[in-house]
């Protein structure tokens, strides 16, 4: 759920006492347990469904893992419906609220911003041009017979029957589910896409920073990617992409806030202080909304590759694939297999892997001919541009122009129906209108004089591929069906939102890659910066870039593929800019490494080393700063053992290495010391004040009781201290700035218990220093306990209730914590945030293996489980297995799942009796 309110305090306790009660405790025990039971699906045995041409099999494992048999697609597809109703019901509901910006039906007032921000943005309307205007036939039967599925069993359940958070809400407000609509459905890919969509964080942040850096120290924060050390996904015949005839690449502008751009001058660098605080509230709005998709940023990302029959012990491609997100409970994903009973060109589909609750289809994993996988391309797909709006007009070109604005009405639980205003400038949402915090503060601001004038300031609009009606949906039903290279490259060219690498392995020993996605093509500037929503010279051209000049590689000749968002292809042999904000390839450089250390002298990859390698935890930063730590010469004994666990420390981050949880601690420190407070204060976000020092110095740590006495330095330091998030740009940066140890970033203040740094050594001194104060705190003085899963720890919650508010809540809905190894970009990447201490933030979502070989020797595992249900045996009976490193076996042919079915329920024509 977004922001904590404090006037939902009420609500929650009255929340609190009714999961008591569910859960069995005092003299609501019989009733609770039959709640509870209320909602769990019914396995075996027959179920009559409207709508079925023929009987539906649908075989279930121990895990609760559906595999779902018909003889036509949309039997199937009504089936896959209902399944997913039976175990994922709440979710899809509250997905779809918040994909419509409706919450407040469900929650009440307090998510009246989230919804206001949501319905700006318009996900659903866009959602319903794509319905009316640009899927296939086929694809519409497909989601309507999905609806139609869901909504059978909706007719048969209500309230706790649907599940037991509904039991809750019944308690405070009068919600019922409506019917399914397949718009819902639809609207879940803007979420994605919104998830996915790139570096408006980036853009926000550069143009925050232009207020308070010189250009070249910005430049300094975010390096070029080092395209001589970390190898971008395409390198073989790169070059042949900018031989084609058709290429008309264009010349943007430096987009650092510095030029004026082209036509009649009109420059911005002066204009973002005047934005300062529209662009401020932005990021706080962008950290809350939608947080039940978790946090976007440098660090997350994703993994996958694919490695060539030539090279692996069967002789046939082996594929990996483990996206990154935010944890929940449920996860995001469901493992799901559909199967027609015979394939034909009438019913195609024979496919298995991970979909998501409320969509039909497969989104990642294998038919019986091909799989594939995906990782975010990071695409530059958003702009923000900063608007004149006067009089009910926008400034463009010198002239003003009308805008467009609507009512939303939104409905609140218990509470008054409130009305918004959304004004779009050309079709741009005005996003800044959503904070009340926005109202006339740009009227302090300097502007440049060939920027319109101020009067009481600018607006920020968003330009974003996903708010153009696409066929993405028509692409997921295409990639389930594609039996070959070239049918997959046609469904891949439907796939708009979010824009994804595409990895792909056939039963023939063909691998491949593609870049697909509607990505735009700037007129000028790059989109690092905000632009100019006053100077049409900035607006994108009316066409993306050609999905046949998107970059792609089949069967290249070094036997791999890896794509871990690095960069895709060098910037100097393509001529179509895709962005500068790429992760920097520690992870992708990592996996190619180990595969190239496994294949050299003819060695072979097998599924264990496909495993190892996801499973990989070590630092490479760490490789590159331990070094220089050791170096520094430390006077302090205290300090001084702290610092020898970093002597022979083989940089892996396993849960129980003292060494891995002291140099994430001199990493946090380090970022602290460096960045934190020389960043301006519209970034900075609340971190956690760092306890350094006793109070008296001459204290010996022996009387310090584990460290409780030591001193909080927050009166010293800004209570909103701002630090980088950790992820791989930070290794660049801070591995640029160890070549250099007088730069001025080593220099920081003196405190009340530190003397001030003037250099690299100094600075690499007092955080180790602060480090090994803080662990005395966190974790004893005794070193020898430390461990870095003590940290590092991972909580899944329940997506709403079990988010925040009373601790019975979080305690009968919530499950953990469990201590993870790895780390923020690693391969194994158990990401945290260095702002905000240790707690796990992004993980591997699920992870997977496919032999193309044999797809029954496939492995996969999911973060949670099957079941939806808080407290149903597949609740979250596979996140043990997943903490530990460990898979399930994947059956997909008919005899293997046989083998491994444990319920069976046979979906039956209701109008065949029986």
């Amino acid at each position: 759920m977004p922001a904590k309110k404090p006037r939902r305090r009420g609500r929650l306790l009255v929340i609190a006492l009714v999961m008591l009660l569910v859960a069995g405790v005092g003299y609501g025990a019989y009733w609770s347990i039959s709640t509870v039971r209320a909602s769990y699906p019914q396995t075996s045995g027959e179920i009559a469904i409207d709508g079925l041409t023929s009987e539906v099999t649908v075989v279930r494992d121990a895990n609760g893992i559906p595999q779902l048999y018909a003889d036509t697609p949309e039997d199937l597809f009504r089936a896959q419906g209902y399944v997913q109703a039976q175990d994922r019901f709440y979710e899809m509901d509250v997905r779809r609220h918040m994909t419509a910006g409706r919450l407040s039906e469900m929650f009440g007032a307090d998510q009246l911003e989230t919804d206001a921000f949501l319905r700006t943005l318009g996900w659903h309307d866009v959602a319903q041009q794509e319905w009316d205007e640009q899927l296939s036939d086929e694809t519409k039967d497909y989601l309507e017979a999905y609806t139609a599925g869901v909504n059978a069993y909706l007719e048969e359940r209500g309230g706790a029957e649907l599940s037991v958070e509904y039991a809750a809400l019944g308690f405070v407000n009068d919600y019922q589910p409506e019917p399914w609509e397949p718009v819902d459905s639809l609207a879940w890919l803007k979420a994605m896409a919104w998830d996915l969509r790139g570096n408006m964080q980036e853009e926000i942040d550069r143009a925050l920073l232009a207020q308070r850096l010189e250009p070249e120290q910005i430049e300094e924060l975010y390096p070029d990617y080092p395209y001589d050390r970390n190898a971008p996904i395409v390198t073989e015949n790169a070059s042949d992409l900018a031989d084609g005839e058709d290429f008309a690449p264009v010349d943007g502008g430096t987009g650092d806030g510095s030029e004026t751009g082209t036509g009649d001058g009109t420059g911005i660098e002066d204009a973002y202080t005047g934005v300062s605080t529209q662009l401020a509230a932005l990021t706080r709005t962008l950290d809350e909304i939608p947080s039940l998709l978790g946090p976007d940023g440098s660090g997350i990302g994703s993994n996958s590759w694919v490695v060539s029959g030539d090279y692996t012990t069967t002789g046939m491609p082996l594929l990996a694939n483990d996206p990154h997100l935010a944890p929940s409970l449920p996860g995001i994903w469901y493992q799901m297999g559909l199967h027609c009973n015979e394939l034909s060109a009438e019913c195609p589909f024979d496919v298995s892997g991970f979909t998501f609750s409320g969509m039909p289809g497969v989104v990642i994993g294998h038919n019986q001919n091909i799989s594939w996988g995906l990782t975010n391309l990071g695409a530059d797909v958003t702009d923000l541009r900063l608007e004149k709006l006067t009089n009910g007009n926008h400034v463009v070109d010198g002239r003003e122009e009308p805008y467009e604005s609507r009512t939303e009405e939104l409905r609140v639980a218990g509470g008054e129906t409130r009305e918004i205003t959304v004004r779009t400038v050309d079709g741009r949402p005005v996003i800044s209108d959503r904070d009340e915090q926005l109202a006339g503060v740009g009227d302090r601001a300097p502007v440049d004089t060939a920027a319109p004038d101020r009067g009481e300031g600018y607006a920020v609009s968003l330009s974003w591929t996903a708010l153009t009606p696409s066929r993405t949906m028509d692409a997921v039903f295409g990639l389930n069906a594609a039996t070959d290279w070239d049918e997959f490259r046609a469904a891949a060219a439907d796939f708009a939102v979010p824009s994804q690498n595409l990895i792909y392995a056939d039963t023939e020993g063909n691998i491949g890659y593609q870049a697909p996605g509607a990505i735009p093509i700037r007129r000028d500037g790059d989109g690092r910066y905000p632009a100019p929503g006053w100077d049409s010279s900035y607006d994108w051209t009316e066409e993306f870039i050609p999905f046949d000049e998107l970059p792609s590689e089949f069967n290249p000749e070094r036997g791999y593929i890896v794509t871990a968002n690095q960069a895709v292809i060098d910037e100097d042999a393509y001529p179509y800019a895709l962005t500068d904000d790429w992760s920097y390839g520690t992870r992708s450089q990592r996996i190619g490494d180990l595969i190239e250390e496994t294949i050299s002298d003819g060695g072979r990859i097998s599924m264990g080393d496909m495993q190892s390698i996801q499973l990989d935890n070590s630092n490479e930063m760490a490789r590159n700063l331990v070094p220089y730590l050791l170096d520094v010469d430390i006077s302090d004994p205290y300090v001084r053992e702290a610092q020898e666990l970093l002597v022979g420390w083989d940089f892996s981050q396993d849960a129980d290495s003292p060494g891995a949880a002291y140099y994430n601690a001199v990493w946090r420190n380090l970022l602290q010391l460096a960045f934190g407070n020389k960043l301006p204060k519209e970034l900075r976000v609340e971190g956690q004040c760092l306890l350094v020092r006793p109070a008296d110095e001459s204290q010996p740590i022996e009387d310090l009781d584990g460290g409780t006495r030591l001193i909080n330095e927050c009166g010293e330091r800004s209570p909103e201290t701002a630090q980088p998030d950790g992820g791989d740009r930070w290794f660049e940066v801070v591995g640029n700035l160890l070549e250099d140890p007088e730069n001025e970033w080593w220099v920081t203040p003196a405190s009340r218990t530190q003397d001030a740094t003037e250099n690299r050594d100094e600075l690499l001194r007092r955080a180790m220093r602060d480090a090994r104060w803080e662990l005395t705190a966190e974790l004893g003085k005794d070193i020898d306990t430390w461990s870095w899963g003590r940290l590092h720890r991972l909580m899944l919650n329940n997506q709403t209730l079990g988010t925040e508010g009373p601790g019975p809540v979080q305690w009968l809905l919530n499950r953990g914590p469990w201590n993870l190894s790895g780390g923020s970009d690693a391969v194994d990447a158990s990401g945290w945030n260095a702002a905000g201490g240790y707690d796990i933030t992004w993980v591997p979502s699920m992870r997977m293996i496919v032999s193309l070989d044999n797809f029954d020797e496939s492995q996969w595992i999911n973060l949670s489980g099957a079941s939806g249900h808080a407290f149903h045996p597949n609740y979250t009976d596979q996140t043990e297995l997943w903490a530990d490193g460990e898979y399930l076996p994947w059956a997909y042919g008919t005899e293997a799942v046989q083998e491994a079915a444990a319920n069976t329920l046979t979906l039956r024509p209701a109008n065949t009796g029986g």
